[in-house]
């Protein structure tokens, strides 16, 4: 992929909602809107296309970097007007801003997700530079600008995990995909088009449709795996004596959640900055491991297992999404319980062998 080119210097910024004068929620994502989505054939960003296809929304214009993995097979049930290669989609509007024609909306999936990748100047200009070129494009054309940020910015935890955080800088992130995540934070604060923007920062997202992630696909899609080669789930031991083996905690939120908060955010017009975007609760892999195997019937029987070196510098031992700041834009509906999704999951898409819209 070429660098996205992007100048330095603040920019003048439209009314994100200008084209659309959406106000009440719904308005703006009818039937009639046209919507981008980035990263489409991923896991997030092909649970929003299923969602928006849910609610009627089919003039939607997918982008992504379709490699050799099987991620285009998210894309096979859903329906949209068309699909550009994500370098090209870039190319496009450098050349001619209206080259793709208008937007509603803009939601910014695409990134590499992967923590281990360790090609600095690959993550950034993925993550970082297409990200403020993007930005500065939807803004500039009154889209409404929805981007995925990350929990990854906060780094262990000990600066807290508060989307209200004015602060930003003292954020430490642990790994390179936190660190692309927390530049373009940073670079929307300095700017002051944050309050026009709407951040995502995902918490433990699991579901459908992260088949094609290898390693990075959540535990329970590995566990379940897991279960039907050997009977039994492996976790990660403990290496601080405040956390017991397997009783490191994370914040679990289903894709569906996650995707219903994120158009929720994206409707609001009030809604403006980062949100986090989690289930509101710590649990521990333990208990995801017992929902998992109280789904598929079976007793619970785990082994306990080294992490690698590696990582463990990087490990987060703690993550909870604090959502009042979600909750006072309007979004009242509860979060799918962990034993529930995990259920929901097993049941009606690893085994079933399905994909969302199949």
């Amino acid at each position: 992929m070429k660098p996205a080119p992007f100048t330095t210097g603040r920019f003048k910024r439209q009314n994100p909602l200008a084209a659309t004068k959406a106000t009440p929620r719904g308005l703006l994502l009818h039937e009639k809107a046209r919507i981008l989505v980035t990263g489409a054939g991923g896991f997030i960003g092909s649970a929003l296309v299923h969602e928006l296809n849910r609610r009627g929304l089919t003039q939607i214009v997918v982008t992504d970097f379709l490699g050799e993995d099987e991620k285009w097979r998210n894309l096979l049930p859903l329906e949209f007007e068309d699909y550009v290669p994500a370098d090209e989609f870039l190319d496009g509007i450098n050349r001619d801003p209206e080259h793709h024609g208008k937007f509603a909306a803009v939601f910014h999936l695409g990134a590499c997700s992967a923590t281990t990748v360790t090609d600095a100047a690959y993550v950034l200009r993925n993550n970082y530079a297409y990200t403020q070129a993007l930005c500065k494009w939807a803004l500039a054309s009154g889209a409404r600008f929805v981007y995925a940020s990350s929990a990854a910015t906060y780094g262990d935890g000990s600066a807290g995990m508060d989307d209200r955080q004015e602060n930003l800088r003292t954020f430490r992130p642990l790994n390179l995909y936190g660190y692309s995540k927390q530049l373009f934070d940073l670079y929307a604060w300095r700017e002051e088009i944050l309050p026009d923007i709407v951040g995502i920062k995902y918490f433990n997202v699991f579901g459908p449709n992260e088949y094609h992630k290898g390693d990075m696909r959540s535990l329970v899609c590995k566990a379940y795996e897991q279960i039907c080669a050997t009977g039994q789930i492996r976790l990660f031991k403990s290496y601080k004596p405040e956390y017991p083996d397997g009783g490191q905690q994370r914040d679990f939120v289903y894709v569906k959640d996650a995707v219903d908060m994120t158009l929720h955010l994206a409707e609001t017009e009030t809604a403006g900055g980062l949100f986090n975007v989690g289930s509101g609760a710590a649990r521990t892999w333990v208990d995801l491991a017992n929902a998992l195997f109280s789904a598929l019937g079976q007793t619970p029987k785990i082994e306990f297992i080294e992490m690698p070196e590696n990582i463990r510098s990087q490990y987060q031992y703690y993550t909870c999404a604090a959502i009042s700041k979600l909750r006072e834009t309007g979004y009242h509906t509860p979060t799918t319980s962990l034993e529930d999704a995990v259920r929901d999951y097993a049941v009606n898409y690893l085994q079933a062998a399905k994909r969302l819209g199949e």
